[in-house]
């Protein structure tokens, strides 16, 4: 295949070649007419001489002959691909593999209590919560406005969630009321 394309590359060179030789231009040579203009007389009595025409120009060679460029007879077609194979097509492939990484945890293991008691705005509240692995047991109470203590037991886990239990417990603590604000009124006297 390479060497057909090398033929067809000589071939036209030969032929290209022929077409691009350098064509010679022929010079003629201008005719020598030289006269003085007269423009004035000169004062002299000597007379010039007008110089001589020189007959002795050399004529142009004429070209009698051309050389026709050789014609290229014969043309080679290149080869044309008869038949094209088709490139493999990847029908299946590796499903890449997904690893779940589990991080190991300990169980949860805490204990924490806490209390207020505040007489003078009445906040008491306490609790206390502990956790084992994934069972949470707690109790919280506060004191409500009408004097009585809310104490809340819950338990949670994950079979049966979270439960609670809520009772409510007399007291003897005195409640406070909030204070109501007043606001005074100015007194005028009457003088300015």
């Amino acid at each position: 295949m390479a060497f057909k394309f090398l033929a067809v590359f000589a071939v036209l060179a030969v032929a290209n070649a022929g077409l691009q030789q350098p064509i010679h231009p022929v010079y003629h040579a201008a005719p020598i007419n030289f006269a003085q203009p007269a423009l004035f007389k000169p004062h002299t009595t000597q007379q010039r001489v007008q110089p001589a025409l020189i007959n002795a120009v050399p004529q142009p060679t004429l070209v009698k002959s051309y050389a026709q460029p050789t014609l290229v007879k014969s043309y080679v077609q290149p080869t044309v691909v008869k038949s094209y194979a088709q490139p493999a097509i990847l029908k299946s492939y590796a499903q890449p593999t997904y690893v779940k990484q589990v991080e190991q945890y300990a169980p949860a293991n805490y204990e924490f209590s806490y209390s207020v008691h505040d007489s003078h705005t009445g906040d008491i509240k306490s609790q206390r919560e502990s956790r084992h692995g994934d069972q949470v047991q707690g109790q919280y109470s506060l004191l409500d406005a009408d004097g009585h203590q809310r104490i809340v037991d819950y338990t949670a886990d994950d079979h049966n969630g979270f439960n609670a239990v809520v009772r409510r417990e007399p007291t003897n603590v005195k409640v406070v009321q909030p204070v109501q604000k007043v606001i005074a009124q100015p007194a005028y006297d009457g003088h300015y």
